[in-house]
């Protein structure tokens, strides 16, 4: 049996996340490695209505500490139910955001303590960690553009944030980058597609058996 492999997928709205896993499944699947494709916050029945809870604008405030502990409430989840039973299979999974996103959104976007964070990280992971990142970088303006433009129905509560909440996350996932570059690999996601998908690619051969 394949040893399982954990890829994440990072990046602010409009880097083309969800896109790009898609591809990168396609990519293994052309290899004949079994891949599961996933998202957070979500990725479970009971995830997904976690996620609901989290991206509503809905009546009642929602502070920044609570908003993270319900991504790490879903995130429980999502781990134990989904993706370390698939990664002891012997399968890849691909995940669209995984604790990464916490640190920039919550952490740097929000102003969250960096420690909670992490404590909240090792209690819930349990020393699961992402084998690859793949950082899908452009500048906030032109993601905040073409996520506007594929916006169907009401903004959520991070669709609604201001450009200047995107500078933050955009700067915390560059700095996380810096910081753990052998990780989290940084791809120009202002390209087109299939430059894009180059540069990823070239990520994956290092990976692929």
């Amino acid at each position: 049996m394949t040893e399982g492999r954990f890829i994440t997928l990072e990046g602010i709205e409009g880097a083309g996340k969800s896109t790009v896993a898609r591809r990168v499944c396609e990519w293994l699947d052309r290899r004949a490695i079994r891949a599961t494709l996933t998202r957070e916050p979500g990725g479970t029945a009971l995830a997904e209505r976690v996620r609901q809870i989290v991206l509503e604008r809905g009546q009642e405030r929602l502070s920044a500490v609570t908003e993270t502990l319900l991504m790490f409430a879903a995130r429980g989840i999502h781990v134990e139910n989904l993706i370390r039973p698939a990664l002891e299979r012997g399968e890849w999974v691909v995940c669209d955001r995984f604790t990464d996103a916490t640190r920039a959104y919550q952490g740097g976007g929000r102003g969250v303590d960096p420690a909670l964070i992490e404590s909240l990280a090792r209690q819930v992971q349990g020393g699961l960690e992402p084998a690859c990142t793949l950082l899908l970088d452009l500048p906030v303006s032109m993601g905040l553009e073409r996520a506007k433009s594929r916006q169907a129905g009401p903004a959520d509560r991070f669709e609604a944030e201001t450009q200047a909440f995107f500078e933050r996350v955009r700067a915390a996932y560059l700095e996380l980058a810096r910081r753990e570059p052998r990780r989290i690999h940084v791809i120009d996601a202002s390209r087109a597609l299939e430059e894009v998908m180059r540069q990823v690619d070239a990520v994956l051969e290092g990976l692929a058996p």
